[in-house]
């Protein structure tokens, strides 16, 4: 008997994802259904649902479940979960749609039909409110309010028969795993205790130091990678995943480290993004969720350890997966190592702290970085990244200016 822990709210992972003959069958009749065309955000929710990421949810969410999850973290059944899951369409669409017929769930930028689906329901929904519930904030210049708040006018509910993983598998081979994939691995191991480091960022030192204290603590960290897309100015997974992988082989033990990527988009919703992040890494086998400073946090919008504080908010038992709270890391001269604010004495002038913003700036100019900051193979990595982005700028302003004359 495995002895990791189970998923969430069920003996077993329930994945959504038709396959062989059945599937066959099912891409058959979805080319003669209604087409709903649904967002990037939604395709990453619908390919969770596929892989099992999202047990025990058969689909998208219906208005009492949407009400309890926003107001409560709670769906109407009682199980905890901490962040919508929900499917809209315009309203003239949704007119032509009646409650218990299907639908086929179209992704028009891969042009492909991803899902069939039984709205059992049709709803409006206050997205001010959702957007105050969950990001704890309405302004639309905060990204996952703007995703919200561009949506379609009805909410559409009910079950999913997954089609596609959206050439998750085919894009990151090796890389992009399942939960059942993740779980194998871990029992092939024999780890019974698993940490996730969350990323959508390449590893710096800081970030290599929460993994080693994770190792210290658990029998192995999952490197878990967000391959969905990002706002604007964050790495691309490609990028990213390479730059992790370095710093793995040179620096950690690789037998203690498994390296993966999961389909979803950012929502960038701070603490209760943290809460999602734990429901899921349940269901891909982790005990423990490594929650650093500003965990899934944008702007400031958020203090930089509501993260942390959020887990003390919730019931006792409404995940197995725990966090490990760790303070702001960094190097500190003081000390002659990597520390933390907990652990080091000292002002800020004895510490190696970078923003991203400044990393990004020194990078794209070729200025030095501190080794105390990043291993240089890694800076390596994104150094010839951020020269390629310099060099496709050049081309473009070239380009438009011959054509502008």
């Amino acid at each position: 008997m495995s002895g990791l822990v189970t998923p969430h709210g069920s003996d077993a992972l329930k994945p959504l994802l038709l396959e062989g003959e059945a599937r066959d069958a099912e891409a058959q009749r979805a080319q003669s259904l209604p087409r709903i065309t649904i967002s990037s955000r939604e395709a990453g929710d619908l390919f969770m649902l596929g892989i099992g990421g999202f047990t025990p949810l058969e689909g998208f969410m219906g208005h009492d479940d949407w009400r309890g999850v926003c107001d409560d973290m709670r769906l109407a059944s009682g199980l905890f979960w901490p962040i919508p899951i929900t499917l809209s369409t315009d309203e003239a669409t949704a007119d032509t749609i009646s409650e218990g017929s299907d639908v086929a769930l179209y992704d028009a930028e891969r042009d492909e039909i991803l899902a069939t689906m039984t709205v059992n329901e049709k709803y409006r929904i206050d997205k001010a409110h959702e957007c105050e519930q969950v990001f704890r904030t309405a302004d639309e210049e905060h990204p996952g309010v703007k995703m919200v708040m561009a949506q379609g006018a009805v909410n559409l509910g009910g079950p999913v028969r997954v089609l596609s993983q959206g050439g998750f598998p085919e894009k990151y081979p090796g890389l992009y795993m399942t939960p059942a994939q993740t779980r194998a691995a871990f029992e092939e191991r024999g780890w019974k205790t698993v940490a996730a480091f969350q990323t959508r960022n390449p590893m710096h030192r800081s970030h290599e130091y929460l993994v080693r204290i994770a190792i210290e603590v658990c029998d192995g960290v999952l490197i878990h990678s967000l391959l969905g897309k990002l706002k604007p100015g964050d790495i691309p997974a490609e990028v990213r995943t390479k730059a992790i992988s370095a710093l793995i082989d040179n620096y950690l033990r690789p037998e203690t480290i498994i390296q993966s990527g999961y389909p979803l988009d950012m929502r960038y919703a701070g603490p209760r993004e943290a809460l999602l992040h734990a429901v899921f890494r349940q269901n891909y086998g982790c005990s423990h969720l490594i929650v650093g400073r500003d965990h899934a946090g944008v702007g400031d919008y958020y203090g930089p350890f509501d993260a942390h504080h959020i887990f003390d908010e919730i019931p006792e038992g409404a995940i197995q997966t725990r966090p490990l709270k760790l303070d702001w890391t960094f190097w500190s001269h003081k000390v002659g190592g990597m520390a933390s604010l907990r652990t080091c004495p000292g002002s800020d002038e004895d510490r190696v702290l970078l923003s991203g913003s400044k990393l990004r700036k020194l990078l794209s100019e070729n200025q030095h970085v501190q080794d105390e900051f990043s291993r240089p193979e890694v800076l390596e990595i994104l150094r010839r990244y951020y020269q390629g982005l310099e060099d496709h700028e050049r081309v473009e302003v070239k380009v438009t200016g011959h054509s502008a004359r």
